[in-house]
């Protein structure tokens, strides 16, 4: 389970942060994209024919997209977790050093921080 993509936030995310066999994994972008991205509809508001004509338009634009170096303290960086609460700390520490990431990585953490069981 991915709880940030770099693709998240319509291209903004500078995190990819997701759970694997080694615990939790994080990496960290070291350019961003800058530009105008248009937004993807949802396959459920529109039609089939005009989900695909406006994905075409958003990859066609995420391609062309300048990239920029983010010039942070933790560019190109990865680490591995070994449990939630530092995944979340980290997290809130790349926020705080300029880094995007997306509110809802927060939540989902914060929940199934909630849902484990005390030891």
């Amino acid at each position: 389970m991915s709880y940030s993509r770099f693709s998240d936030d319509n291209w903004k995310s500078d995190v990819y942060a997701y759970e694997s066999d080694q615990g939790f994994e994080l990496h960290i972008a070291s350019v961003r994209r800058v530009g105008d991205i248009p937004e993807l509809p949802s396959i459920l508001d529109v039609g089939t024919e005009e989900f695909v004509e406006a994905y075409r338009a958003h990859m066609t634009a995420v391609s062309a997209a300048e990239r920029v170096p983010i010039n942070g303290p933790h560019d190109g960086k990865s680490f591995t977790f070994g449990t939630l609460q530092e995944l979340f700390y980290c997290l809130t520490q790349l926020q705080a050093d300029g880094y995007h990431v997306p509110d809802f990585a927060f939540e989902a953490i914060k929940e199934e921080m909630n849902e484990e069981p005390t030891q």
